[in-house]
């Protein structure tokens, strides 16, 4: 992959901490019962852009295995979501910022492992 500009980054940087922002935000409002299926929509879409736009700009070469391997981490956390929202009080804000951050990473680990393959049949 060709190495990224600082400007680049710098996007790809802010692109990660909003989305993480969001996600947490949306998980707190979401739990509390505060967001109809219409603001639901919109936040995951917020999110799926986002991520996209990590994916695109924020990674080096050097970072990829790491970011998939996060990913698949995350991904086993969040199929053990269901078990985190039993939690009291704390359960359900938890599980649904799980939702939310794989909501926003998981695109991005679809362009990073889609950028690795082509890398690797491109030889």
């Amino acid at each position: 992959m060709a190495k990224k500009t600082a400007q680049g980054n710098t996007v790809g940087y802010f692109a990660f901490l909003l989305g993480v922002l969001i996600a947490i935000i949306a998980g707190l409002v979401y739990a509390a019962g505060a967001l109809d299926a219409a603001a639901q929509g919109t936040v995951a879409l917020v999110l799926v852009i986002l991520g996209l736009v990590v994916g695109l700009l924020n990674l080096l070469d050097k970072d990829i295995s790491t970011f998939l391997l996060a990913v698949v981490a995350l991904a086993v956390v969040g199929a053990s979501a269901g078990g985190i929202a039993l939690i009291p009080y704390i359960g359900q804000p938890l599980a649904a910022i799980i939702n939310y951050i794989g909501t926003f990473v998981f695109p991005a680990a679809v362009v990073v492992a889609l950028k690795s393959i082509w890398d690797l049949s491109a030889l």
